[in-house]
């Protein structure tokens, strides 16, 4: 098919307003999946995104459309995820496409998420389509969403096409705006042959399978090509496209989204983001990628039986295939053993890829606190990145340390403005300014410690605001804050995987949660273990694990007081030297405990 009847296009959105569902419509419109072998949410391939009802990774998918102007159309399609975790997922699909549907759901409106992929597209120059979905909800509400389109994305209302996923009303005339208003397929006048790397998959039979979109050029089985990136050359095995399975197909050309089978067999050669040319007749400019993400949480990653250390190591290096922003390396701890530092994007993310190691790869694993990258400042202005509290140098050493800030955009109903003002003041943040998007809701602009959000502030967002709250974040600049590390001291000694970076004042709180808690958690002892929490060498928090008494005076039936006295004192002298000597083991299930309460 030529080029010119081919349209790529993705459908973006806030998370659960109804991409994968209108998805699901569109292949059983063009006929593309067959109504026996259809599924709800038929895209999603994992567990985890059907479980969840979100949408982890971009899925494509070729269609064919006959259009009302006779024409037969080739259609590529990908469903992307609403999650701000996963903005990099979107930014990789709008690298493949020349427009993009905008989905609004017609009861909430313009959310922040929304806001964040529409600009994403702008960015990018792509045709934005506004489609005002779940029209056939009771509770929509379609003024206020054609208001709020014009008001805060700047697109004229009457482009909107009003639809429903669920009860499939307005999908062919989303389908007839894609190939009236999407222009075809840029640069295929390019003399080589360019493709775009947009995601990998690692088979065990095949190996790496780039999934790749066709900028000019063919590609067939046979070929020899070349990665741009390194210069590694590789042959062809197979090409095809996603219909929505994996159909092999002569050749991939000029405009085509599919997928390569190639000789390569280590995940790690094959970059996203990459340009794959032919070797005996390379491009010599690669195509824009997208930028390198950057990783914004770490946490220590170990198995929970030694020997699963190597299985680990594997499943890691296949989520690193398919995952651009996660990185790894590897650490030790004197309390956990061998394992790896992580970084990921956010905590739903963090989340994800432990899910997806137990099982995928079928590892149990021990996270530890999730920290972020602080920026260290040594006397004579040597500045050094600590991502690891345990690497933070001496105190002395220290002129200033700096913590990374998020600038978010919070949309609240206005009842919650109080509250959430309050919420943003705990968490050491500052609203900047306020903007009113219509009767009913406010957007705060804060700027918050990125430590601070790590945890529960997502949580507890919805919470206050019954679920009708949404936040975006980007990362903001580094600013000097009063941090220290507070350790953990378990009968003296100090237990490297409970240290934190934290605030001054927020301290003294922290450690005696933690002390209490592992004071509950940790078995009693023959003699009385001290868990203590300290900055520096000075102790802020403390409390004892029972210990257990052995009753010595039992033998006692009378006699004089002074008898008992005798033993008791033995006892006491007993205790004092096994509390000299003795060590206390942390069950390795008490640190799941504390690091799942934290």
């Amino acid at each position: 098919m030529p080029a010119k009847l081919t349209r790529n296009f993705c459908i973006i959105a806030h998370v659960d307003h109804g991409k994968t569902t209108l998805s699901d419509r569109i292949l059983e419109h063009t006929n593309t999946v067959a109504m026996r072998v259809m599924t709800d949410q038929h895209l999603d391939s994992m567990d985890l995104e059907k479980e969840r009802g979100i949408t982890i990774k971009s899925h494509p998918v070729t269609m064919t459309y006959p259009a009302k102007d006779g024409k037969i159309y080739k259609l590529n399609l990908m469903d992307t995820p609403g999650h701000v975790d996963f903005s990099y997922e979107v930014s990789r699909s709008l690298a493949a496409c020349e427009g993009a549907v905008l989905l609004i759901d017609a009861a909430q409106g313009v959310e922040a998420q929304t806001v964040a992929n529409a600009h994403l597209a702008f960015a990018q120059k792509l045709k934005v389509i506004p489609v005002i979905n779940k029209i056939d909800l009771p509770s929509a509400n379609l003024e206020l969403c054609l208001k709020q389109l014009e008001d805060i994305l700047t697109i004229p209302a009457e482009e909107a096409i009003l639809a429903s996923g669920k009860a499939g009303i307005g999908i062919e005339d989303i389908l007839e705006a894609v190939v009236l208003r999407v222009p075809p397929p840029r640069w295929t006048e390019y003399p080589q042959a360019r493709a775009l790397v947009f995601d990998s998959l690692y088979d065990s039979y095949r190996g790496v399978i780039a999934y790749v979109r066709m900028f000019s050029g063919t590609i067939k089985a046979g070929d020899m090509m070349m990665l741009m990136s390194t210069g590694q050359r590789s042959e062809v095995k197979e090409v095809g496209v996603f219909m929505p399975k994996m159909t092999k197909i002569a050749s991939l050309g000029a405009g085509d989204v599919g997928y390569i089978v190639s000789n390569v067999k280590d995940t790690s050669e094959i970059k996203t983001g990459d340009t794959i040319t032919l070797a005996h007749k390379p491009a010599t400019e690669m195509l824009p990628g997208y930028k390198e993400v950057r990783p914004m949480v770490f946490c220590g990653l170990y198995p929970v039986d030694t020997s699963d250390y190597e299985k680990l190591k594997a499943a890691l290096g296949r989520l690193r295939l398919n995952d651009a922003a996660f990185v790894y390396s590897s650490e030790s701890s004197v309390a956990l053993g061998f394992g790896f530092r992580c970084g990921f994007l956010g905590l739903l993310h963090m989340e994800i890829i432990q899910e997806r190691i137990r099982r995928e790869h079928d590892v149990d694993i021990i996270s530890t606190y999730p920290s972020v990258v602080y920026h260290v400042i040594k006397h004579g202005g040597v500045q050094i990145e600590v991502d690891n509290p345990v690497n933070l140098p001496d105190p002395g050493e220290i002129v200033e340390i700096r913590e990374p800030t998020i600038k978010a955009a919070i949309h609240i109903p206005n009842d919650a403005m109080g509250d959430i003002m309050a919420l943003v003041m705990e968490k050491r943040g500052t609203v900047d300014h306020t903007d009113t998007l219509d009767a009913a809701r406010v957007m705060l602009t804060c700027i918050l410690p990125l430590n601070e959000i790590l945890v529960d502030f997502n949580d507890r967002l919805k919470s206050i605001t019954h679920g009708y709250g949404s936040m975006d974040y980007e990362l903001g600049e580094y600013r000097t804050s009063d941090l220290v590390k507070m350790e953990i001291l378990v009968n003296n000694d100090p237990v490297d995987a409970f240290a934190s970076i934290v605030h001054r004042d927020k301290a003294e709180g922290k450690g005696r949660a933690l002390c209490e808690k592992l004071a509950e958690i940790i078995p009693p002892q023959m003699f009385k273990v001290a868990i203590q929490a300290a900055i520096g060498g000075k102790i802020i928090a403390r409390d004892n694990v029972k210990e257990m008494r052995k009753d010595v005076t039992a033998k006692c039936y009378g006699g004089d007081i002074s008898r008992k006295r005798k033993l008791l004192d033995k006892q006491k002298e007993g205790k004092k030297k096994m509390k000299q000597f003795g060590r206390v083991s942390i069950p390795s299930d008490a640190f799941i405990k504390v690091l799942k309460t934290n």
